[in-house]
Formats: structure tokens, C-alpha cells, sequence
């Protein structure tokens, strides 16, 4: 369980260095729509709200 958290923390650094070596900052905006996405989906998978959602989609 620690190794996963240190592997996430891992890519979002290296992620950040990216975007801040090659000014790709127009990539922040995209990833974390990307993120709020896949947590929307993530929340309302099993729940009443689903068909609504995806309604929007």
C-alpha cells in the first residue's frame, strides 16, 4: 500500500517537472478535467444518479 502511494506521488512529480522544464502548462487544465471525470464516473458508477450522467455524455 505505501509503494502505490510513493508510485502516484512519483508520476505527479515527474508530471510537474515536465510541465515546468517544457512550459506545456496549456496540459494542467486538460488533466484535471480528465481527473474530475474519472471521479464522477467513479462516484455515480452504482449509485440512482448514473443514468443522468451519462445522459450528459
Amino acid at each position: 500500500m505505501a509503494q502505490s502511494k510513493s508510485g502516484r506521488l512519483t508520476i505527479f512529480s515527474e508530471l510537474w517537472s515536465f510541465m515546468k522544464v517544457r512550459k506545456k502548462w496549456w496540459l494542467g487544465p486538460i488533466v484535471v478535467t480528465m481527473l474530475m471525470l474519472s471521479v464522477l464516473i467513479v462516484l455515480t458508477e452504482g449509485s440512482a444518479v448514473a443514468p443522468f450522467i451519462y445522459a450528459l455524455f
